[in-house]
């Protein structure tokens, strides 16, 4: 099995199960390349995106050296933590994707946990 495929079945697997366990809650998903990190808010029942962040931001450019560490993801947690309760939303389900829960991922989360969201 090649690694694309092979982490293409793990993501699907997680959001699989996280689907199931939802309650309807909206679905906090991240994606992280080698230079940023993405973050988006996901009402799947509708299927429309309810807020997103990034590093590649303009203002976030502008204040930040580099996309591409923890420090960088905690911003862009508490971002999204921000923009969430904005729109109304409390409570959420974290979609990791296929990464494992660490680091850049892991600081992204405890940031929005800090910044008001509830997973």
């Amino acid at each position: 099995m090649a690694l694309k495929e092979a982490t293409q079945r793990r993501s699907a697997r997680i959001r699989r199960q996280l689907k199931a366990v939802s309650n309807g809650r909206p679905r906090l998903s991240v994606h992280r390349t080698s230079k940023n990190i993405y973050v988006q808010l996901i009402d799947d029942a509708k299927g429309h995106t309810i807020a997103a962040a990034s590093t590649l931001e303009k203002d976030f450019r502008d204040s930040k050296k580099t996309g591409a560490d923890a420090a960088a993801a905690a911003a862009v947690g508490k971002l999204i933590a921000e923009r969430a309760t904005k729109a109304g939303v409390k409570q959420v389900v974290f979609d990791r994707g296929a990464y494992i829960y660490h680091g850049r991922v892991k600081a992204l989360a405890e940031a929005a946990r800090e910044g008001g969201l509830d997973f």
